[in-house]
């Protein structure tokens, strides 16, 4: 969607994607926008784990649960019912399907089963975005003409053109791009709390034969998932930046997240927005 400054400020259907990485700012935006006008908030994560990998998750879930033998006698004579209770807020359950690689005594998964979770990620996150266009249309009919949607940081590692196109169609995609602050603290984040990411393929069989490498470890089983997720994530980081500002360059337009910080009202956001336009 190619609007210039002075039509997008003035137009009546404000529709926008959200791209960058988790803490860049992309919440604090949609809640800025919203304060103002009502939008129509698309969460991709929510998306992903509520429809197409909701079956994926309560499989994982039950397996646990019937790891216990109590537990599992209660399930099959159907004395005891699970469900998956994932909220916009709350998406534990998916992120512990998705999971970590490593040592499973330590949490981990063996390198086989995290891949072929990644893949099933990568699907349902293609199958989101190009739900984008309907979901516009059912906001118009709720009385919502504005629709944010709220990306997953793992959108460019897609590297799906007609994903990419088909959002720049009906959405202007607009790239928070972090300061070197805003890594440091997103880099620091992730070491305290070394949280389930989706990695590409090749990228992560580089950085898994670095680490086993650099740590002498004959086997992924003999990672520690929370020490590669924390040694990972700031190579994560910069193989992802470039992704996103060439999306950006292509199909849409860029801001700074210190600028957007700054931003106390709808309007002065609108005006940050406007001003990346040509």
């Amino acid at each position: 969607m190619k609007l210039s400054a002075n039509h997008f400020f003035n137009a009546q259907q404000k529709c926008l994607t959200l791209l960058g990485m988790s803490g860049v700012g992309k919440t604090h935006l949609a809640k800025l926008l919203s304060e103002q006008d009502a939008y129509f908030h698309y969460s991709g994560d929510y998306r992903i784990s509520a429809q197409y990998l909701n079956n994926d998750i309560l499989e994982n879930v039950i397996n646990r649960v019937k790891q216990d033998d109590w537990l599992k006698s209660l399930l099959e004579n159907e004395s005891i019912r699970i469900q998956n209770n994932i909220t916009f807020d709350n998406l534990s359950s998916a992120s512990a399907f998705l999971g970590k690689v490593g040592n499973p005594e330590l949490g981990g998964l063996p390198i086989g089963e995290f891949t072929r979770r990644q893949a099933l990620h990568k699907k349902a996150e293609i199958k989101t975005m190009l739900d984008v266009p309907s979901f516009i249309a059912k906001a118009k009919q709720q009385g919502m003409s504005n629709f944010i949607n709220d990306a997953g940081g793992s959108l460019c590692e897609l590297d799906d053109e007609n994903v990419y196109q088909v959002l720049s169609e009906h959405t202007i995609i607009l790239y928070i791009r972090a300061s070197q602050d805003n890594e440091q603290t997103l880099i620091k984040r992730a070491q305290t709390h070394p949280k389930p990411l989706y990695y590409q393929t090749h990228f992560l069989q580089e950085q898994l034969a670095i680490y086993l490498a650099e740590n002498q470890f004959s086997y992924v089983a003999q990672i520690n998932p929370d020490a590669f997720v924390r040694w990972i994530f700031p190579r994560l980081l910069e193989h992802r930046k470039p992704k996103y500002e060439q999306i950006a360059k292509q199909y849409g337009c860029t801001i700074d997240s210190e600028d957007l910080y700054q931003c106390r009202h709808a309007n002065e956001a609108l005006e940050l927005i406007a001003g990346a336009m040509p």
